[in-house]
Formats: C-alpha cells, structure tokens, sequence
C-alpha cells in the first residue's frame, strides 16, 4: 500500500514539475538591444595588447567582432597579422544584477561556427560588469582583466523573437 501511494507520489511529482520549453528566443534586456562600437582603448599604446569590441545585441542573442591589437606574437608567424587580427563570437546572453553573462563560441566572420585556424576557438564565455547603462552608452567592465569596454550605440533594435 505505502509503496504503490510512493510511486503514484513520485510520478504526479515528475509530471508537475517537468514542462517544455518554448520554442520561441528570449527577449533579452531592452535596454541592450542594438549595435554597440568601442571606438578607443584607453591608454591604448601603453598596453602590451588590447581588444576594441563591437556588440549586436538582438533578443537573448549576440554577435561581437573584436579587433586584437598586439605587441607581442602569441601566435604561429602566419597568424600573427603584424599584431592586428580579428576574431568573432556569438551566443546568447543573460543580465543578472549589475552583470551581462555571454555563452557562445568563436565563429568565423560569416558567424559559422569555426573549429580551427588561427587564433581562438571552441566556447566563448564573458563576463562583464554593467558600470553604466543608459540609451547611448554602455560601459563594461571585464570580470577576468578589469579592463573597461566604453560602447556607444550606433543603432537601436527592436527585438523580435524568432522561432528555434
């Protein structure tokens, strides 16, 4: 008895607590949504490297291109580019408190995934800490190098949520 009133227990509480997830994308934060561009590094030519960012912010989904500047070869000579290179990454995003979380992985420039090359591959995962937020400018700040990435918006977009 006890255990037939346990099963039926344990199978009411799988079929209430399991639900389907919808097939729609996220809306994401409002307030990111659009085109961001970080036109200057500060203190740019006293660092050893640098990475100017630019952000798509479209529902719960990003794009980012990143132009790495660098004094120093990390990489083989073909790669190296003269110390300037790009590099491109894309995913979903979360803001929770005063911080942006973005889980994706390095793409190629068309945004397909890209398994090998120069440079980065595999997941791409960032966080960075909202210093300021308001229709025009966003300043980050990176959690694992404490560099601030100062973004001015350079257009606004609607989020439309897609089907998956």
């Amino acid at each position: 008895m006890w255990r037939l009133l346990f099963l039926a227990l344990l199978l009411l509480g799988v079929f209430f607590s399991c639900r389907r997830l919808p097939n729609v994308q996220g809306e994401g934060s409002s307030l990111l949504q659009g085109v961001w561009n970080q036109d200057s590094v500060q203190n740019a030519n006293q660092l050893l490297n640098y990475t100017q960012h630019k952000f798509k912010f479209t529902c719960d989904s990003f794009y980012v291109d990143m132009i790495t500047h660098s004094k120093a070869n990390y990489y083989a000579d073909s790669c190296f580019n003269n110390g300037v290179w790009k590099e491109y990454a894309k995913g979903v995003y979360q803001v929770r408190s005063d911080s942006v979380f973005l889980t994706g992985t390095f793409t190629k420039a068309n945004y397909k995934q890209k398994i090998s090359g120069c440079y980065q591959i595999g997941q791409y995962i960032k966080i960075f800490k909202i210093k300021l937020a308001d229709t025009g400018r966003l300043l980050l700040e990176g959690t694992d190098n404490q560099r601030e990435v100062d973004l001015r918006l350079v257009e606004k977009i609607t989020c439309t949520p897609q089907s998956l």
